[in-house]
């Protein structure tokens, strides 16, 4: 009987140090002290990826980039150009007008979805209908600007949005309206 507990003891020797020399970081979380700093792996405010759950006062939602050429929306992620265009443009002439673009001494422009255009319409605003203290160029015109996403019922037609009140709308894609591009994000492949 003394050599099977003996045996047992050996092998919870064992099993202790290679635990130790394969997996050291066991037993060492750090302070459950909830005043004790904050370990490494959390995150501040800044560092936590946008989220389109999020609601947050244009002061904070808001921070101009690239050298004050752009405006990056912290609630999706999505990088505006500060002074949206001032020249009405076709549906198609508005997807090549954002492509060809360079703000901030930056390419990679597009034509935004429906849903990312619609995403800075505050329904409390108008003329335009953007939120209170945004740092947006006050050339935002309260007119229709054009998104990337077609009309599925009838391709001839996209989706618009009217900052005058944020209604969103479709018309015939050879309609002339204010293109405000964007960068980042998922995007959509106009057709």
């Amino acid at each position: 009987m003394f050599k099977k507990e003996s045996y047992v003891v050996s092998v919870a020797i064992v099993v202790a140090v290679v635990m130790m020399l394969f997996f050291p970081m066991i037993g060492t979380a750090g302070s459950l002290d909830p005043s004790a700093a904050p370990a490494p792996t959390m995150k501040t405010l800044d560092q936590i990826p946008p989220t389109w759950s999020q609601k947050l006062p244009a002061v904070q939602r808001f921070e101009t980039v690239l050298d004050g050429a752009a405006v990056l929306d912290k609630e999706t992620g999505l990088v505006w150009e500060q002074l949206p265009s001032t020249a009405s443009n076709t549906w198609v002439n508005a997807m090549i007008t954002c492509q060809n673009k360079s703000v901030g001494n930056r390419k990679g422009w597009r034509v935004p979805t429906v849903e990312e255009l619609g995403s800075l319409v505050d329904p409390t605003m108008s003329n335009p209908s953007l939120p209170s203290g945004h740092p947006f160029n006050n050339n935002v015109q309260s007119s229709r600007y054009w998104s990337a996403t077609t009309n599925a019922s009838d391709t001839s037609y996209a989706w618009n949005v009217y900052f005058g009140s944020g209604y969103v709308g479709n018309n015939d894609k050879a309609a002339s309206y204010y293109v405000w591009c964007v960068r980042g994000g998922q995007g959509y492949d106009g057709q």
